[in-house]
């Protein structure tokens, strides 16, 4: 998949466009990407980093990095990415400017989006202006209650499974294997410790099985309460792993949460329900 940051880094030519954030490349950006795919390639997809609307002053916590994003849309097929660095003087481009200086200088002619898509300054800008403009404009339906806030707020309760159901995937968490305490393997069960990017939504407190390089997983999220813990932890024991992880990236799928973290009366307790965890992760059925 070609991969641009700047209008001129796409080979000149006509070509079908879909335009959003595709944050998570759920079940709803799915439909969409389809509909792009349909027409003759390539199928070119249009989208944003920073997200607008950390740009815009409206904080989020997004599914999944830039780097995530990209590879999902290659795995749904798409041909070519135009990420286009979201600045302030992009979200004050009107409407008519934004398909001028973006959209036509691509070669645009079919635009596949969302229903309820908007786009330029003050989002004065949708689909019937987009036809108005003589773009061939082909709006796709929404999936009813499928949305990137939806799984956020799914997610942040710890419902991984409901969130998988949207997404049309297991919910992820990534980052790159961190120095810990290296209690972990001094309990016999060691874990890649992940540092994860500021920006990216980490699923509630709670212990959970899931999967991560081919191995299923146990993963803890949250402060480790038998030790006093104060900030938060993202680790994950990889059963029946062997090697080195320090420094590599790591995603990692949730597939259900197990419990709630706690503290116990010893230390020996805590080994013994990290064993129980660690079957369930062996035991557990990926949820998409």
């Amino acid at each position: 998949m070609n991969v641009a940051h700047d209008p001129a880094g796409l080979r000149p030519g006509e070509r079908a466009v879909a335009v959003g954030s595709f944050d998570g490349v759920h079940r709803g950006h799915r439909r969409v990407l389809d509909a792009v795919r349909a027409v003759d390639p390539p199928a070119t997809v249009v989208t944003f980093w920073p997200h607008p609307r950390a740009v815009l002053g409206n904080p989020i916590e997004l599914l999944a990095t830039l780097e995530r994003r990209l590879e999902l849309l290659e795995e749904a097929g798409v041909d070519e990415v135009l990420v286009l660095p979201f600045t302030a003087e992009l979200a004050r481009l009107e409407p008519e400017a934004f398909a001028d200086e973006v959209l036509r200088r691509i070669g645009t002619k079919v635009i596949v989006v969302g229903e309820n898509f908007r786009f330029g300054r003050a989002a004065a800008g949708d689909v019937e202006l987009l036809d108005h403009l003589g773009f061939d404009v082909r709006p796709v339906p929404l999936v009813e209650g499928v949305s990137s806030t939806r799984i956020r707020q799914l997610l942040g309760a710890g419902g991984v499974e409901a969130a998988a159901r949207l997404l049309g995937r297991p919910a992820e968490i990534e980052g790159v294997v961190a120095l810990g305490d290296r209690r972990g393997g001094m309990l016999g069960y060691p874990t890649a410790n992940l540092d994860v990017p500021p920006e990216l939504l980490v699923a509630g407190y709670g212990i959970y099985a899931g999967a991560a390089l081919g191995h299923r997983a146990a993963v803890s999220i949250g402060i480790n309460p038998h030790y006093g813990g104060q900030e938060r932890r993202v680790e994950a024991y990889l059963l029946d792993f062997e090697g080195e992880l320090y420094g590599s990236r790591v995603v990692v799928e949730l597939w259900s949460r197990l419990r709630d973290e706690q503290a116990f009366a010893s230390e020996d307790d805590l080994v013994r329900q990290i064993a129980r965890d660690v079957e369930a992760a062996r035991t557990a059925v990926r949820p998409i």
